[in-house]
């Protein structure tokens, strides 16, 4: 049976126009990444060759810590590719700390720090052009970490730089067990985490946390107008 749960939408909580650098305040690059504002908004790439693979990786963190029933939503413009990009959301550190806390283990980038490291994550794959296989039937990824849990997936509307179009608007809403996620207003997937897939037991719904912006190079992309909105998802 088809999921009938509405969301309510509630009171901004954070509004972050990343147009220039003093809105970048805190936020904080893993990897060796490069940040600008040429259009009068965030601009970000890799400084290293993607023949080094993920060490030319990057994931650049806003400083807020979100509660739990939010909605995301920012602007993303695709400049050049290959590349891939990903959100992180409701991160923190498996026994709870902060993303940022000095006892878990460095991170630069690579994407197994991230996976299987010391954090816990939803992350969201919307514009995955990097590869071949990537690139003939385009679709994006919702993952479950620790662990690498596909949970759901979904076609990709952005077409490829030559074609696009920008900015798109992308919002993702996070509400206990549920996430959602669109592109311009067109829902691609939902997701009620009930702790298991399948056969695999994946723990709770995660919450509260921190949201960071990844890519791989060599993509480079640009951001605006990050938003975090109270949202809840009424069954």
């Amino acid at each position: 049976m088809p999921d009938q749960a509405i969301c309510r939408y509630g009171r901004l909580l954070y509004a972050n126009p990343l147009a220039r650098a003093a809105d970048t305040t805190g936020f904080v690059m893993e990897g060796d990444g490069a940040i600008s504002f040429p259009q009068g908004r965030l601009r970000l790439e890799s400084t290293r060759s993607p023949q080094e693979g993920q060490a030319a990786n990057l994931v650049y963190w806003c400083p807020e810590r979100f509660p739990d029933h939010i909605a995301i939503r920012w602007r993303f413009w695709p400049v050049r590719q290959p590349g891939l990009a990903i959100l992180f959301f409701a991160a923190q550190g498996r026994s709870g700390e902060g993303v940022f806390d000095p006892d878990l283990a460095p991170r630069a980038g690579i994407y197994d720090q991230y996976h299987h490291g010391d954090i816990d994550a939803y992350h969201i794959s919307y514009f995955r052009k990097s590869y071949p296989e990537e690139r003939r039937l385009q679709l994006c990824n919702l993952r479950k970490s620790y662990g690498f849990h596909l949970a759901a997936q979904g076609a990709d509307p952005l077409p490829a730089i030559p074609d696009c179009d920008p900015p798109y608007q992308l919002e993702i809403i996070k509400s206990g067990e549920h996430v959602r996620f669109s592109i311009e207003g067109v829902e691609l997937f939902r997701f009620r985490d009930t702790g298991r897939l399948g056969e695999i037991q994946t723990g709770p719904p995660l919450g509260a946390g921190w949201l960071g912006l990844r890519q791989m190079a060599p993509l480079i992309a640009e951001y605006s107008d990050l938003e975090v909105v109270e949202a809840w998802i009424d069954e």
